[in-house]
Order: C-alpha cells, then structure tokens, then sequence
C-alpha cells in the first residue's frame, strides 16, 4: 500500500482548533463524470452574483482548463506531468503522487486561508476527478483533518442523477457515499446533480419509502437485486443522517437549497462534531 498516516486514536478529533463560525469549508467530491466541475463553476457564478467573500481551491492537478476562477491551485505548485515522467507512474499514480506532494505544503495553504478567515464566508476545496485519490489516500486524509481543525467542514458529495434511475446502481453509489461519510466522519450532504436531465424525486423517495425501494429493485434479476435490497435496510439509519438536495449546473436551479444545507450542515459541525 501507499504511505499511511496513523493520527493517536486518544486525542479528540476537532477540539483544538479555534471554535470558528467561518468560512464554512465545503470538501466537494464526486465520481468521474458527476457533474462536478460544472458544479463548481455554477458555485461560482453564484458566489459572484452575490458577492458572497469566498476562497475556492482546486486540487486537481490534471484537469486541463478550469471554467472558474480559483485562489489556490494544485497545478501552480506540482505539475502532474513531470511526476508522472520523474516516477514513472500512470495517470492515476501521477495524480495521487501530485496530492500527496501538495498535502506537505496544505499547512501554507490554511494559513492563506486563515489569515482572510475573518471576511471569507466559504472555502470551496474541488478535489480529483478520480474520486478515490482523495477519498482513500493519505493526502486527502490529511487535507480534510486538517481542514476540519480549522473550519467549521462539511461534505458535498455529487451524484450523477440520470445515472442512478436504476436500483442497483443507485444502491452502489450509496454504498460509497456512505462508506465516505464514515471514513471522512463530517457532515454530509447528497446533491443529485443534472436534475435538468433527470429529475431526483426518485431518489428522495428510495430514500425516504424502503418500499418503494423494494418495488423497483424487485424488477432486477437474482443476486443483484437481492442484494440491493437488503441493503437498503441497513442503509435507512445512514439517510436520516443525509442532507439531499436536486441540483441543476446546467441551469442554476436548487443553487440557493444546496447552500441552505450547506448552512445547516455547519451547523451540525457546531453541535456534533465539535469537542
């Protein structure tokens, strides 16, 4: 395996950073092909139209143009290409090698942060487009840790709606959501993205009826669809701790809801998840 880094079980996790209220920082993750980046530069947009103070960094060394504008950015400090030539690695190797450089530098990147903290509202962190760089390495690891210490966190985790109308798939892709919610231990919000493509009322019913969920999964054949649909029943407990929220990037809509929750699931950091 790659290099881990073990953090003492003994001390709590969040209690000695300074109790801020802001800026909220906002880890977005998603699949390849979720919808992310679009996601991000409709964020912007509405950041901007409001003129809501916000930082925005991107940790993606390997995206080639960015349709928004950020503060910090990965490919200032590593260039992806280089690592891959100097290690002999492949793309996905290159990537994770390139975060995990940047994640030696991240204690700069906070303090840049935490000198505007005072007038920023948000820290919008766009991480890789191969979700499990970040999710299962120990750079991304460190990112969040350390991003937690200091700001009130919070996950936002996209989904590519018109993907998930099957069962089975959509089954898969709470799997992950959960087992990230678990390791990553922040508040977390579920953004059924492209609801101009596919509405997500769907989603929020499987979630919200188990036997609406077992109708459709019964459609499916054999082990598959047994499966999924005992595992709905273990998964009931993790959506009452969900946020869900259908986004367009497309379009803008259900912009405004995904920062109400992002409000609120600050405020869940606050309550809970803070010592």
């Amino acid at each position: 395996g790659g290099p881990s880094v073990s953090l003492p079980k003994a001390e709590a996790r969040f209690k000695l950073g300074p109790a801020r209220r802001n800026p909220v920082a906002c880890i977005v993750l998603g699949m390849a092909g979720s919808g992310k980046t679009t996601l991000m530069q409709r964020i912007n947009v509405h950041i901007h139209e409001n003129q809501t103070p916000s930082y925005v960094i991107n940790l993606d060394p390997a995206v080639g143009a960015l349709p928004y504008g950020c503060n910090i950015d990965i490919r200032d400090t590593v260039n992806y290409k280089e690592v891959m030539k100097q290690y002999q690695l492949g793309p996905n190797g290159g990537i994770m090698t390139a975060l995990n450089l940047f994640a030696t530098k991240f204690d700069q990147v906070m303090d840049l942060v935490e000198k505007k903290a005072d007038e920023l509202q948000y820290c919008f962190i766009d991480t890789p487009g191969q979700i499990e760089v970040f999710t299962w390495s120990a750079s991304g690891n460190i990112i969040s840790e350390m991003t937690a210490y200091s700001f009130p966190t919070v996950v936002v985790y996209v989904i590519d709606t018109p993907r998930t109308t099957n069962p089975v798939t959509f089954m898969s892709n709470m799997l992950y959501a959960c087992s990230i919610m678990y390791k990553l231990k922040l508040p977390f919000i579920l953004v059924f993205n492209k609801t101009d493509v596919a509405s997500a009322d769907f989603a929020k019913e499987w979630m919200s009826d188990l036997d609406k969920f077992q109708e459709a999964v019964q459609q499916e054949q054999a082990y598959a669809g047994s499966l999924s649909a005992s595992m709905a029943l273990v998964l009931d407990e993790f959506y009452s701790q969900l946020r869900t929220v259908g986004v367009s990037a497309v379009t803008g809509d259900g912009i405004d809801e995904l920062f109400g929750a992002i409000g609120d699931a600050a405020d869940e950091y606050h309550r809970v998840y803070r010592w």
